[in-house]
C-alpha cells in the first residue's frame, strides 16, 4: 500500500509538470496581450514596451519558462499581471466558495443518483422506473445554466427580494449561507443527478444477474440485505470511479453556476484571468485543478479495496 501511494504521488508530479508545461506553452504562444490591457487601447508603443519589460515578458520564453519553474518548485505560484498579487492568495480567497459549492453538489447528485438507480433497477419496467428514466432523459438533455437560469427566475423574478437573497454571494458558514447555496447545489447536481441515476441502474442490473446473486437469495437471505450488502457494494465501482473524476474536475468548471448565482470562486476568477489575459492565474488555477483531480483519483483507487475484496492494490 505504501508503496503504492509512493507511486502515485510521483505520477501526480509528473502529470503536473507536464500539465503545466503544456498551458505554460500555450498560453505564451497565444495572441493575448495582457500589456494592451494594462496599459489602455490608447497606449503607446514605449509604454507597452515598458509593462512588458515590467512583466519579464521580454525575456525569451525558455528563459520565462525556466524562471517560473525555479519559483514553482519552491512553492511560489507568481504573482498576478494586473495587480502584482500573490497568485496563492487569491487562489486561496476564491477557492472556499467553489468547494462548498461543489461539496454540497456532490452530496445531492451522489445520494440522489444513486438512491434513485437503486430503486429504479429492483423496481425494473415498473411506473417508478419509466418516470426516472423520463427525467433521466430530460436532466441529460438540459444544460446546468438552463436549469440555472429557471431556478434564477422562480426565486428572482416571481418571489422577489425574498427570494433573491439566496443568490447573494458571500463568504461561507455566514449568515443564511445554506440558503443562498441550496439553489446553486440544485442547479451544479442537476445533470449529474441524471447521470449518476443511469449509472447505478445499470450496474445494478448487471450486478443483479450474477450468480452470487442468486446463490444468496437461494440461502434465504433477505431481498433488503441482496440489494445493499451484496448488490450495491459491486455496483458502486464504477459509480464511485465516475464520482472521484467528476468531483476534481468540476473544481474547475463552475464557471457558469458562479456567474449565473455571483458567487465569487474559481470559476469566475478563471473567466475573468481568461479575458485579461493574466496568465499567472491561469496557470495557477490549472495545476489546482490537476492537482484535485490527481488526488481525487488517488483516493479512489484506495477505496476500491474496501468495496471489493478482490481488488488488491500492487
Amino acid at each position: 500500500m505504501v508503496r503504492y501511494v509512493i507511486r502515485r504521488l510521483l505520477y501526480a508530479v509528473l502529470v503536473l509538470w507536464l500539465v503545466s508545461t503544456l498551458v505554460f506553452a500555450f498560453l505564451h504562444l497565444s495572441p493575448t496581450s495582457v500589456e494592451r490591457t494594462i496599459g489602455g487601447p490608447r497606449a503607446s508603443t514605449e509604454t507597452l514596451n515598458q509593462i512588458r519589460q515590467n512583466l519579464g515578458l521580454d525575456r525569451p520564453v525558455l528563459v520565462q519558462y525556466f524562471s517560473w519553474l525555479g519559483k514553482l518548485v519552491r512553492g511560489d505560484l507568481g504573482q498576478s499581471y494586473l495587480n502584482g498579487t500573490s497568485v496563492a492568495s487569491i487562489i486561496e480567497n476564491r477557492l472556499p466558495t467553489t468547494l462548498w459549492l461543489v461539496a454540497g453538489a456532490a452530496v445531492i447528485w451522489f445520494i440522489g443518483g444513486v438512491a434513485s438507480g437503486v430503486y429504479s433497477a429492483t423496481h425494473p419496467r415498473s411506473v417508478a422506473d419509466r418516470v426516472i428514466t423520463v427525467i433521466v432523459l430530460v436532466g441529460l438533455s438540459l444544460p446546468s445554466f438552463v436549469m440555472a437560469l429557471v431556478l434564477l427566475y422562480v426565486f428572482s423574478t416571481k418571489l422577489g427580494e425574498a427570494g433573491f437573497r439566496y443568490f447573494e454571494a458571500g463568504p461561507p458558514l455566514q449568515e443564511h449561507f445554506f440558503q443562498r447555496m441550496l439553489l446553486p447545489w440544485i442547479g451544479l447536481a442537476f445533470l449529474m443527478v441524471a447521470t449518476y441515476t443511469r449509472l447505478t441502474r445499470g450496474s445494478m442490473l448487471d450486478v443483479m444477474g450474477e450468480d452470487y446473486i442468486r446463490t444468496a437469495r437461494s440461502k434465504g437471505v433477505t431481498e433488503r440485505r441482496v440489494v445493499f450488502r451484496h448488490g450495491l457494494r459491486s455496483a458502486l465501482t464504477p459509480v464511485v470511479t465516475q464520482f472521484g473524476i467528476d468531483v476534481g474536475a468540476l473544481i474547475g468548471s463552475t464557471i457558469v453556476i458562479e456567474r449565473v448565482f455571483g458567487l465569487q470562486g474559481v470559476g469566475q476568477l478563471v473567466y475573468q484571468s481568461i479575458n485579461l489575459g493574466d496568465t499567472p492565474v491561469i496557470i495557477g488555477v490549472t495545476l489546482m485543478v490537476t492537482l484535485f483531480v490527481v488526488i481525487a483519483n488517488l483516493i479512489v483507487d484506495l477505496g476500491y479495496s474496501l468495496l471489493d475484496p478482490r481488488v488488491r492494490l500492487s
